[in-house]
């Protein structure tokens, strides 16, 4: 038996909880620079917020880059700020709504007379707003699962389709959500679009993969950032992003208020940098081998659970709705 003095007990006051420490600065890279020299990195919503993090980091790392979005505005300033960023190779645009396939082809065709074809393609475009499943009209359902399962599918096969007529290898990096999983009150849409978008990933990593292309999922977790949708940030009001784990957040969510940090097993929000960080390693030489497989970048936080659950809040009553009518 192990003498209990070798432990002595602690005083939880002298040790107090804080969390995981900061990630490193802002302009760090995760891999050697030039990894993405003379590699084309496409990444559809590209234009704003987690996107453009994602896209900034292919970018310090040498990529030449085409953004894809449906605004024209976001896009022409995040190419601008994109070019600027150290490193930086190319940096070409394209206006396009992923739910028609025409236009995806289009882009693809602009993109590999431009900079060539893209050796990498980041899923990232999504739609999403909270609801309760039973006021979903057919439109709603379909202008969510349409963009995020249906057009991450456009996307992937004419990617697909182009390595594997030129013999070339390839690697996708699809943007999931732990709900996909878990399931998703209040994001029944979204839940199941991205349930789709995660399956993708384990089936074309099968089919795929003997020819040379690879396609893992990437689940970020609360990252905090200006370009979040007014329907989720109201949702998220009360944190900072400054809490005892460093404040990663990078101050956007300031915008939030300070509760946000308590929240999270890792006792703070993540910084986009860091999901950057692990989609330039997915998609990178040094994940060969990684292929089928979804990466979570939440600190931990699906996983959370209480010893006693809580009292149950129905959801109708979470987001403010009355009694539902037909």
């Amino acid at each position: 038996m192990e003498n209990p003095s070798r432990h002595p007990a602690q005083d939880p006051a002298q040790h107090p909880a804080r969390g995981l420490p900061a990630p490193p600065a802002l302009g760090a890279a995760a891999l050697p620079p030039g990894t993405y020299e003379g590699q084309v990195v496409l990444v559809t919503g590209g234009g704003s917020g987690l996107g453009k993090a994602i896209a900034t980091e292919f970018a310090r790392l040498g990529a030449d880059l085409v953004i894809a979005s449906r605004r024209a505005r976001q896009l022409k300033a995040a190419r601008e700020e994109l070019a600027a960023v150290p490193g930086a190779g190319r940096v070409t645009a394209a206006v396009c709504d992923i739910r028609d396939p025409e236009r995806v082809a289009e882009v693809f065709d602009a993109a590999q007379a431009a900079v060539g074809l893209p050796d990498v393609l980041v899923n990232n475009a999504a739609a999403n707003f909270p609801s309760p499943a039973e006021d979903l009209t057919p439109g709603a359902w379909r202008a969510v699962v349409d963009i995020t399962l249906t057009g991450t599918w456009f996307m992937t096969r004419e990617f697909g389709r182009r390595h594997l007529a030129a013999g070339t290898p390839g690697s996708i990096v699809n943007i999931g959500a732990s709900y996909a999983w878990t399931g998703g009150p209040g994001f029944a849409h979204s839940a199941a679009a991205k349930a789709g978008v995660k399956n993708l990933v384990e089936t074309l990593a099968v089919e795929w993969g003997p020819y040379g292309i690879q396609i893992n999922g990437l689940v970020p977790g609360l990252f905090p950032h200006p370009d979040l949708p007014e329907a989720i940030t109201a949702g998220l009001a009360g944190g900072t992003g400054d809490g005892p784990g460093g404040g990663a957040g990078d101050g956007p969510g300031g915008a939030l208020g300070g509760g946000l940090d308590a929240r999270q097993p890792a006792l703070r929000v993540g910084a986009p940098r860091e999901l950057g960080w692990a989609a330039t390693f997915l998609a990178s030489p040094y994940a060969r081998f990684v292929t089928g497989h979804t990466l979570v970048v939440d600190g931990a936080n699906w996983q959370r659970r209480t010893v006693v659950n809580p009292e149950l809040t129905p959801l109708r009553t979470q987001l403010g709705r009355g009694p539902f009518t037909p």
